[in-house]
């Protein structure tokens, strides 16, 4: 900071005065400038790579100051040059002369001040600004490399390599349309975008020579696992017909269309398996693969049809064995519950609740009569009540 120098504003001819005023206010101003035009850089790289450090709101005081300043000496300068001009005198010129030079050096130490308390992070703000075009000049030659290498490959028509193509292309037009400098931030997010489009394209063509191989796996799978499920589902009629004997209507009501959903899904998943055989032949693994990756879905969700036809009837078939062995389990799990309950000193807040519990188990194994009893009823309702007395367990467990 240059320091206030004394004896420029001695009185004399408003000449001598005036050529002192204005070299002392000059000297001032430039000096003050110079230091608010590298603070002001730094600021403004800050914001844009880091705007969560609000370092503008910070510095807008300091410029505020800068900019009285500047403006105190403009005036007086205009004020000299008229004064020089016309022989005119100033009032209290040299006092105001010192003023304001005192004026830009209070606003050039406030500057020096901020810069300091502020000195690392606006100096690390200014090093990624000044990297970033640098940055995007490098993401775009290895995308442009990239493209070159996928334009002569022989898979270029897979849609993997050919839609990273696309994706690629997009990015870098995106990333030519940012200004490095005035938008940092959209710049380097525009470089990271070319970088991963450029990543997914190299590992699109690096998979690709193994695609073939892939797909013809994936084809021999399906057909074995569509084998597999069409000999589960001849069991899924048998065993619907033996719910509806066996036990009453209400236990398979919700399962009277799994029979028809699964065989669609079955189908389905066959009219999938024979696009892949057609796209595997004609070159194009990428589809064949999507096609099994279909069939496999459907082939999921007509078992998930089969087995719970299946599974309803081993269920209902053993709890009229043993009626009381589901309830049992439940009884077990309250018998838990009651004790935690006395081991915590909770029974005034949970015993009448967990005894109703009980009330309820007695009334659902009351409810086991007649020629056809509602066994998947009675099941539903057993886990309708272990499920309460979990939710009691976790409450009562949570309990400070």
């Amino acid at each position: 900071m240059t320091p206030r120098r004394r004896g420029w504003f001695r009185s004399g001819p408003d000449h001598e005065w005036i050529s002192g005023a204005r070299a002392a206010t000059s000297a001032a101003f430039l000096d003050m400038d110079r230091r608010q035009s590298a603070a002001e850089a730094g600021v403004v790289a800050s914001d844009q790579v880091f705007p969560d450090r609000r370092v503008g709101a910070a510095w807008e005081p300091v410029r505020a100051r800068c900019y009285a300043a500047a403006g105190a000496y403009l005036s007086l300068t205009e004020e000299l040059d008229t004064a020089e001009a016309t022989g005119t005198p100033i009032p209290h010129g040299p006092a105001r002369a010192d003023a304001v030079v005192r004026q830009l050096h209070e606003a050039a130490r406030g500057v020096d001040e901020f810069y300091h308390a502020n000195s690392a992070g606006l100096a690390e703000a200014a090093s990624v600004r000044a990297t970033v075009p640098q940055l995007l000049a490098r993401v775009r030659a290895d995308a442009e490399g990239v493209l070159a290498k996928a334009a002569g490959s022989e898979f270029a028509a897979y849609p993997s390599v050919s839609g990273g193509v696309r994706r690629l292309n997009e990015a870098l037009i995106t990333a030519s349309a940012v200004d490095p400098l005035a938008a940092v931030a959209s710049a380097r997010e525009a470089a990271a975008q070319v970088q991963q489009a450029t990543a997914d394209l190299s590992d699109a063509l690096a998979q690709a020579p193994s695609r073939v191989t892939a797909a013809t796996n994936a084809i021999a799978s399906v057909t074995t696992r569509l084998a597999a499920v069409r000999n589960r589902a001849a069991a899924l009629g048998p065993a619907y017909s033996a719910l509806l004997r066996e036990f009453s209507a209400a236990s398979s009501a919700d399962l009277t269309n799994n029979e028809r959903e699964s065989q669609r899904g079955i189908d389905a998943a066959d009219a999938e398996l024979v696009g892949a055989r057609v796209a595997a032949a004609d070159r194009d693994p990428e589809t064949a693969l999507d096609l099994t990756a279909a069939a496999r879905q459907h082939l999921a969700e007509a078992e998930q049809l089969v087995d719970a036809v299946t599974r309803r009837l081993e269920l209902l078939r053993g709890v009229r064995a043993d009626p009381e062995a589901q309830a049992r389990t439940v009884r077990f799990r309250l018998r838990d519950a009651q004790m935690l309950a006395v081991d915590r000193g909770l029974v005034a807040e949970w015993g009448s609740v967990l005894d109703a519990q009980a009330e309820r188990l007695e009334r659902i194994t009351s409810g086991l009569k007649g020629r056809h009893p509602d066994y998947w009823a009675y099941v539903s309702e057993l886990g309708t009540v272990a499920e309460f007395i979990a939710g009691v367990v976790d409450r009562m467990r949570k309990h400070e």
